[in-house]
């Protein structure tokens, strides 16, 4: 058996008024994430994990932010073809685990249905998945509601 390991990182401003994706679940808040996509900055850490296994780039020379087809563009979806990608070289995703840091609002209520969200379009089982929420203690750009940052890591097997 081949183990491959990756991790990825991504980091996006919040704005009044725009969706909250994280995830891929919708997050209640009152600001979301700045970003040419739907801004899902920890499927995004995700994606770079996986391409990373592999040595296939990033999420940005995949899905550029300066082509119109990625505009709005549901996460899950470039996660899914980043899966499929990884699936054409002979891969499987093994497991993933994504930490991700933001001041508010709280989002330990809904870290298990980002696990289930996330564990069938990785092709593994829930607990393959873990997803972790810390604040910076109002410390940094986190600390002082200006963004969000995620940290990814994945492992996959051939």
């Amino acid at each position: 058996m081949q183990i491959r390991i990756g991790n990825g990182y991504d980091v996006h401003a919040l704005q009044e008024g725009l969706p909250m994706w994280l995830g891929g679940v919708k997050i209640p808040s009152s600001t979301g994430f700045v970003a040419h996509s739907d801004g899902d900055v920890a499927i995004h850490a995700l994606c770079d994990a996986l391409l990373g296994c592999l040595a296939l780039g990033d999420i940005g020379h995949l899905f550029p932010d300066t082509s119109p087809e990625w505009k709005g563009a549901d996460s899950k979806v470039l996660l899914s073809k980043v899966v499929a990608l990884i699936h054409e070289k002979g891969y499987k995703v093994g497991n993933a685990d994504i930490t991700i840091a933001l001041q508010r609002p709280k989002l330990s209520p809904y870290i298990e249905q980002m696990r289930e969200t996330l564990a069938p379009i990785l092709g593994v089982e829930k607990d393959a998945v873990s997803v972790k929420a810390t604040t910076t203690e109002r410390l940094g750009f986190v600390g002082r509601e200006e963004g969000c940052e995620v940290w990814a890591s994945a492992i996959v097997l051939k």
